[in-house]
């Protein structure tokens, strides 16, 4: 399985440049950024661990991801490039897909996209999406920047997205940008993964991974895809050697260790612990 860090970032603690480098250095193989555009003071939506108030701040502190990885790349050559999660229906389809290509391309195709749904159904109605909807426009979205990224002449007609034929440089260096979906593990997710998408990133209170997984590589069987899905598990807690052995039974390839938003000298303790324990470096 291969490892990578996400950190929570804010306006405060450790960058992710200096993350990046750090991460870089130890082994890790990713490094993952959030994305929320703004929080509405008003919230109807709940959070996904059940709560009515937000576990902390941070939420309304989140840093660009593209940007925040845009400075990852400048100064790494070989971590990954992700977010755990974006929130692509909250930007123009068009743009987005030139911000993206342009990281891929810049950082010699390191790019991999987590991306969500959106719980915060407040935040993605101030964006004009239709809560109800949400995975229907996010649909639209991929198809409509897969288009630009990879047709000579692209063109998407959609119910949210529509645009003519048009030229879009750079394209991207992956012939195909991966892309995994962070959301609650359930049929219709599976569904849609199967559909659209080319992996499955666990909520931090997600049950069963190993039944889920299952699941998921049925839809994906039952989809006509070939090979089999990524899955990404995203760590809440510190694991048992127990659950260790769980994930890679069931199939993850990826495992993602939460790196606190802390000062760089706090993080560096934090990494080298963790390093040593997951024998890397």
């Amino acid at each position: 399985m291969r490892n990578g860090l996400v950190l929570f970032t804010s306006d405060r603690g450790i960058t992710p440049a200096e993350l990046a480098v750090a991460a870089e250095e130890r082994g890790f193989d990713t490094i993952y950024v959030p994305e929320h555009t703004h929080i509405p003071v008003r919230r109807d939506a709940a959070h996904p661990t059940g709560g009515e108030t937000l576990p902390d701040d941070r939420y309304t502190r989140t840093l660009d991801p593209w940007i925040s990885l845009a400075t990852c790349a400048a100064v790494t050559s070989r971590i990954r490039l992700s977010t755990a999660v974006a929130l692509p229906v909250e930007s123009d389809p068009i743009t987005l897909a030139k911000q993206i290509a342009t990281l891929d391309h810049l950082s010699g195709g390191r790019v991999t996209i987590g991306a969500g749904f959106g719980w915060n159904t407040d935040e993605l109605e101030d964006h004009h999406v239709p809560p109800a909807k949400r995975r229907t426009v996010l649909r639209e979205y991929v198809e409509a920047m897969r288009s630009l990224w990879t047709e000579e002449e692209a063109s998407y007609a959609g119910e949210f997205v529509s645009f003519g034929k048009s030229w879009a440089y750079p394209k991207p260096v992956q012939a195909h940008i991966p892309l995994v979906i962070g959301a609650g593990g359930g049929p219709k997710t599976f569904a849609w993964i199967a559909r659209t998408a080319d992996g499955w990133m666990t909520t931090p209170v997600e049950k069963d991974i190993t039944g889920k997984a299952d699941a998921l590589r049925e839809a994906w069987a039952a989809a006509g895809r070939e090979g089999a899905p990524d899955i990404h598990v995203l760590i809440a807690m510190r694991p048992s050697p127990e659950d260790l052995a769980s994930w890679a039974e069931a199939g993850a390839t990826d495992l993602i260790w939460g790196v606190p938003d802390k000062s760089r000298d706090e993080v560096m303790v934090y990494l080298d612990k963790l390093t040593a324990r997951l024998g890397l470096g």
